[in-house]
C-alpha cells in the first residue's frame, strides 16, 4: 500500500463510481479495486459500499476521505513544484466558475495561457455559487469564480468586479423600450429565473422578500442558456448580469435593461481561492490572467 492508494481511494469518493475515477486517472478499473480492497484489509473495516448506480462511502470511508483528502493535494502540489524545478511546467488547473464566464471569458484566457505552458491542462465546471464555495472549501478546487459570495471566513476574494443584475427581455417585449425598470414592473411579468443556489437566485430572492413583492416565476432550472431562450422566445423575461447576455445584445436578440434597485446595481462577480493554502504554479499564474481579464 503506498500514496497511490489514498489517492484512487479520494478519487472514487469523489466521483462516485470505480469506473469514473479509472478514467479520470488513466488507469485500469481493476487497478483501483485492488487498491482499495488492500486499503480496506490493512484497516479491517469496509470503506465503501457497491452498488448497480455506483458506489457509497461508508462511516468509515467518510472519515477517511475527510482527513486524507488535503493530503492528497498536497501531494499533487507537491509533485507539481518538483516538476516546475526541473522545467517541465506541468500540472493542472481546477476551476469552477458561474456559466456566465464560461463562453464569455475563458477560453480566450485559456487560449493566451497554453500558448506560454502547453502542458499544463485546466478542468473546469460551471456550478452554482453554493456549490463552488464548498468546493473551495473542501480544496476540490484551485479557482473559483462566484456571484454575490458575501461573508465566508476560509474563502479569500482576490477580486471583485462589479456585476449589475439587468433585466433581460426580447425586443418586442412591452419592458424592451424603458431606459430601467423596477422590480415591481419585473414582478409583474412571467419571469424563467435560474435555481436557488445560484448566487444570482439568492440575491433576486433577498430583495424581493424585503419589498413583499411575488414573481410570476414559470421557469427554475440551472442552466442560463435556458432562461435566455425562454426571454428570446419574447413572453418571458429574466435577469442577469449583461455578461451572460454579450452574444444575444450584440445580434439584437435581448436588450438589458437596468433594474432601479440599489442591491442589483451593485452586484459583483468574485475570483476566489481557499484562504489558508498555497496555489500550484500553474494555478497561480493562471489565476493573474484571469484577474487581468476582470479588468
Amino acid at each position: 500500500m503506498n500514496l497511490n492508494t489514498y489517492k484512487y481511494f479520494n478519487e472514487v469518493a469523489a466521483a462516485g463510481s470505480i469506473r469514473r475515477a479509472a478514467d479520470r486517472l488513466h488507469v485500469a478499473p481493476s487497478a483501483i479495486s485492488r487498491q482499495i480492497a488492500l486499503l480496506e484489509h490493512s484497516l479491517g473495516i469496509m470503506l465503501i459500499e457497491r452498488s448497480n448506480t455506483g458506489i457509497q462511502l461508508t462511516p468509515a470511508g467518510m472519515m477517511l476521505e475527510r482527513y486524507t483528502r488535503k493530503m492528497v493535494r498536497d501531494l499533487d502540489r507537491i509533485h507539481e513544484a518538483i516538476r516546475n524545478l526541473k522545467g517541465l511546467r506541468q500540472g493542472e488547473v481546477k476551476i469552477w466558475v458561474i456559466e456566465a464566464v464560461v463562453q464569455a471569458i475563458l477560453p480566450r484566457i485559456m487560449t493566451e495561457f497554453n500558448e506560454t505552458y502547453p502542458a499544463i491542462k485546466f478542468s473546469i465546471n460551471t456550478e452554482s455559487s453554493d456549490r463552488t464555495i464548498e468546493a473551495i472549501i473542501n480544496d476540490e478546487i484551485d479557482i473559483g469564480i462566484v456571484f454575490n459570495l458575501g461573508n465566508r471566513p476560509s474563502v479569500e476574494v482576490i477580486k471583485q468586479c462589479p456585476a449589475p443584475v439587468q433585466c433581460l427581455v426580447a425586443p418586442g417585449h412591452p419592458l424592451a423600450r424603458h431606459q430601467s425598470v423596477s422590480l415591481e414592473e419585473i414582478c409583474s411579468y412571467p419571469i424563467a429565473l435560474p435555481v436557488s443556489s445560484f448566487g444570482l437566485r439568492q440575491t433576486f430572492d433577498k430583495v424581493i422578500r424585503a419589498l413583499h413583492l411575488v414573481p410570476q416565476s414559470i421557469v427554475n432550472t440551472n442552466n442560463l442558456e435556458l432562461t435566455k431562450a425562454m426571454a428570446i422566445a419574447g413572453r418571458t423575461l429574466t435577469i442577469g448580469p449583461q455578461l451572460i447576455a454579450t452574444k444575444e445584445i450584440e445580434h439584437n436578440l435581448l436588450r438589458a435593461i437596468p433594474i432601479d434597485n440599489e442591491a442589483m446595481v451593485s452586484a459583483t462577480i468574485e475570483i476566489c481561492v481557499h484562504r489558508d493554502r498555497s496555489l500550484s504554479f500553474a494555478a497561480h499564474h493562471f489565476l493573474k490572467l484571469v484577474c487581468r481579464e476582470f479588468n
